[in-house]
């Protein structure tokens, strides 16, 4: 495991702890002692993760590739939900057509980080040219913006579905549903997402 995997590693987890703070406030889920101990513990229990899988994918490499893959997603998901929040919180609305407009915005932004995360760390290919590199890349976001633009589609609509078709009859408050719906899209667009950047996008 390289420094820079260490590094990286420890970014993610305390990204993750950070977004995911307002996302609690917002959910009206306040433990005052997980405001202090979250951003120092995720870190450290991410970093185990990953050194577990790298030692397991030592012998099944796509152990180390879908470790980082689910580091990255998870880091994703909390983007687009953070963002999610953020619009919800500043417009009031959870629900309706406006929900769907603000999920396609959020996962639009997840989708950016996803790509930055998952070409330069999860799925890089150090044996390959840099001038190689250069002339495949406009190929490769061509490839990355047709698998995204897939799961935005399986994304959104598994949200929407949930929150305007399933949630109603669920007598769940309108921001915890709109997150639930949130997590439901996202464990929808994952896998989609995983084979679709290993097979098209970054494969070797």
């Amino acid at each position: 495991m390289k420094k820079s995997d260490i590094i990286l590693g420890l970014v993610i987890g305390e990204l993750i702890a950070l977004l995911s703070l307002p996302i609690l406030k917002n959910l009206g889920i306040e433990i005052h002692i997980l405001y202090w101990i979250w951003p120092i513990l995720l870190p450290i229990l991410t970093l185990i993760g990953l050194l577990v899988a790298f030692y397991i994918g030592k012998k099944i490499r796509v152990i180390w590739e879908m470790a980082k893959f689910i580091v990255v997603g998870a880091l994703n998901t909390f983007v687009d939900l953070g963002v999610l929040n953020i619009l919800i919180f500043f417009s009031g609305i959870a629900t309706g057509a406006y929900y769907s407009v603000f999920k396609g915005i959020s996962f639009f932004i997840a989708t950016v980080n996803s790509y930055l995360w998952n070409k330069n760390w999860t799925f890089s290919n150090l044996n390959e040219d840099e001038e190689e590199e250069l002339t495949e890349r406009g190929k490769e976001f061509g490839k990355f913006i047709l698998v995204s633009g897939i799961g935005f589609i399986i994304n959104v609509s598994a949200a929407t579905i949930m929150v305007n078709l399933i949630g109603p009859a669920l007598s769940i408050k309108e921001n915890i549903l709109a997150n639930l719906g949130g997590i439901f899209a996202a464990f929808c667009s994952m896998t989609w997402n995983f084979l679709g950047y290993k097979f098209l996008v970054f494969k070797d």
